[in-house]
């Protein structure tokens, strides 16, 4: 894959207007108004307008370390437009955006050395190598979902906890609605993760992957992730364990998440 020309520049436009949006929604909870929200919302908004056209005109691979960041990045700045708006009482944008803005930067950041090309068996079977591509994806967007309701469940959990009183704080959801995000994540990432990873696993066999590209880092690192979910699940549905503990797993597997998205492809090649 050849790095768009400006990507820089490009990555600067709505990263900056991310950063923007997470701004005024820190300074509306210092200085409550209806002012800062709008021209949060607004700074939102001409971010993911801008990362939207961008992914449009110089859409990457999701084989790419680069590409598959970005693309997370777009989704869930989606979701912290959805959730600003749905939840408007609630300061999702101070925890949702941090996250969006990281992704963004660490894309930015593979990107001048990102040289991947598409797999090789995209060009033999670019239907299945897209469905896998695209599941895997989906799994990402829940793990990563389940890792922010996980993350704000623990702080909650720390309040709750410390008897601090809710109207000197910044507001959040209650525990139970948290509880039930991370929930949701967890059964909506485990079939799209289990269903990416087996026609991964086909794709690789077909693609006569010897033992160097079993034991990629993408590979183990997926592989590893899938496992570590699998606990997640039988833990939640078979077991006792306490939320805060399924939370701090969750965060631990959206690390390992981060680890498997930057890792090079074990089929991607140079530039071509």
């Amino acid at each position: 894959m050849t790095v768009p020309p400006l990507t820089g520049l490009s990555h600067a436009c709505f990263g900056l207007s991310y950063l923007l949006a997470l701004g005024l929604e820190i300074a509306r909870l210092f200085w409550p108004g209806r002012g800062w929200r709008l021209a949060g919302l607004a700074a939102g908004a001409a971010g993911v307008l801008a990362h939207t056209a961008y992914l449009a005109l110089n859409p990457p691979t999701p084989a790419a370390p680069y590409g598959s960041l970005l693309l997370l990045a777009w989704v869930l700045a989606l979701f912290y437009l959805y959730g600003t708006l749905h939840y408007a009482r609630q300061a999702w944008a101070v925890f949702v955006l941090p996250l969006v803005l990281g992704l963004v930067g660490l894309s930015l950041a593979l990107a001048a050395s990102d040289t991947t090309a598409a797999p090789d068996w995209l060009h033999g079977d670019r239907f299945w190598g897209a469905v896998h591509g695209f599941l895997l994806l989906g799994g990402a967007i829940g793990i990563s979902v389940g890792f922010l309701a996980s993350v704000m469940y623990l702080v909650q959990l720390r309040r709750v906890r410390n008897r601090v009183n809710p109207a000197v704080v910044v507001p959040m959801l209650n525990l139970e609605r948290l509880e039930a995000m991370a929930r949701n994540a967890v059964n909506w990432a485990f079939p799209l993760l289990t269903a990416g990873l087996l026609v991964g696993t086909l794709l690789l066999r077909t693609g006569h992957g010897g033992a160097e590209t079993w034991l990629s880092l993408k590979v183990l690192t997926t592989a590893s992730l899938w496992l570590v979910f699998a606990v997640l699940v039988y833990l939640r549905y078979a077991t006792n364990v306490s939320a805060r503990r399924l939370a701090t797993l969750h965060v631990a597997a959206f690390g390992l998440l981060l680890l498997a998205l930057m890792a090079s492809h074990p089929f991607a090649g140079g530039d071509r």
